[in-house]
């Protein structure tokens, strides 16, 4: 079977994390079997060196430019959104379109070399013609749901822009509910997006594939640290993140420092907007940027916290910290998609989503080594046998190859 995958954001290095490296994994897995041809675009900071380490993982690797950005002013901000309230494809979606690369795809289509067309991500279903399902397979690996997020962001309060937000709403409602059409196969990170997918493609094969952890970059660490050292790990540019880093800095960490004074938080990941620099002005709190190795991060670690209080899907960072063994505390959010507690189920991270429930939690871990112990046994084994990317590629080989 040749297969023909679309990703608009580059997928290399995997240590960027998100989109990337469950791209990378999974297509480097899928080449193994069926020959891969991929399409992608090169973004600013894509070096040559990364562009011909890429290739040695597909078949065929097509590199197109990324278009240029858009005008930021007033008057097109308006203009893109009467696109978008007559056209029904969202601007962040619009703004990857490129005519070369819909040319070049569109030739590849016709020449019927290709059996399957993936799409990396939900934001390529614009290079896809509905008209290509009647000849070849066509799946879409979702990532998460833009309609749900955008709905929980408004729900919880944690909508950057809340007018724009609900007057977005019902049009992208629409939106993921037109797109889905297009494919005969819908692959998701979590039963609950599972859900929605089906609601949308009541037709379509729905497969739930985890993301995965690579456990030679995540070792289990030798040893406990002890300590009263907190981390918090992953791109400090994402919407998500900045708003788990704040809560966690601003509204914890300062209640938990009453009983520890010498707690320390650590903010590891690449793009710290101004707003997460900022936190370096609160007590014990410090901001990396973009590190060599985030497992020796999560390795110095008394506690990793993940503080979500939005994002859809398995959080790549949870499954992260349990790989490399350190204790985890996280919300439902931070913990969506995984078995860490309840009856007849192994203690593999503390539940928490409200302030008290935090502090308590945190207090307990650092004065209770043993608890740290079995969280991080059986946060490592869990991971072991459940989210590697060996598993997450068998499972998206088989939703490609099965009829």
């Amino acid at each position: 079977m040749n297969v023909l995958s679309v990703s608009a954001t580059f997928p290399y290095p995997p240590s960027r994390g998100g989109t990337q490296v469950r791209t990378f994994n999974l297509l480097k897995y899928l080449n193994q079997y069926h020959p891969v041809t991929l399409v992608t675009q090169r973004q600013a900071g894509v070096t040559d060196e990364e562009i011909e380490a890429l290739r040695g993982y597909v078949r065929e690797l097509v590199v197109f430019d990324r278009p240029p950005n858009e005008d930021t002013t007033t008057f097109e901000k308006v203009k893109r959104f009467a696109g978008f309230l007559v056209g029904g494809t969202p601007p962040s979606v619009l703004s990857y379109r490129s005519h070369p690369m819909q040319d070049w795809l569109d030739r590849a289509v016709k020449s019927g070399k290709y059996d399957a067309i993936t799409c990396e991500h939900s934001v390529n279903e614009i290079f896809v013609r509905p008209q290509w399902r009647n000849h070849l397979k066509t799946l879409v690996n979702v990532h998460s749901s833009v309609f749900g997020t955008c709905r929980q962001q408004l729900e919880t309060g944690t909508a950057e822009r809340p007018l724009r937000d609900r007057l977005n709403l019902p049009l992208l409602f629409r939106y993921e509910n037109r797109y889905c059409q297009k494919f005969s196969n819908i692959v998701v990170t979590t039963p609950e997006d599972g859900a929605q997918m089906k609601f949308f493609n009541p037709d379509s094969r729905i497969a739930v594939i985890p993301n995965g952890v690579d456990l030679e970059l995540f070792p289990m660490r030798p040893t406990d640290p002890g300590g009263h050292n907190l981390v918090f790990v992953g791109a400090m540019d994402n919407i998500a993140n900045i708003d788990a880093v704040t809560f966690l800095a601003k509204e914890v960490l300062p209640r938990v420092k009453e009983r520890h004074p010498n707690t320390t938080l650590t903010l590891v990941g690449s793009k710290p907007v101004p707003d997460v620099q900022k936190l370096t002005e609160i007590p014990g709190v410090s901001v990396t940027g973009r590190v060599p190795s985030m497992a020796d991060y999560l390795h110095q670690a008394t506690v990793c916290v993940v503080s979500m209080r939005i994002g859809y899907g398995i959080k790549n960072k949870t499954l992260e910290a349990m790989a490399a063994g350190t204790p985890v505390i996280g919300s439902d959010a931070g913990l969506e998609g995984l078995r860490v507690d309840g009856e007849e189920v192994p203690l593999r991270a503390l539940r928490a989503n409200r302030v008290e429930e935090y502090v308590r939690d945190i207090d307990r871990l650092f004065e209770d080594p043993q608890l740290r112990e079995t969280l991080s046994d059986n946060g490592r084994s869990y991971v072991e046998t459940q989210f590697t990317w060996e598993r997450a590629g068998q499972l998206y080989e088989r939703a490609i190859s099965t009829p």
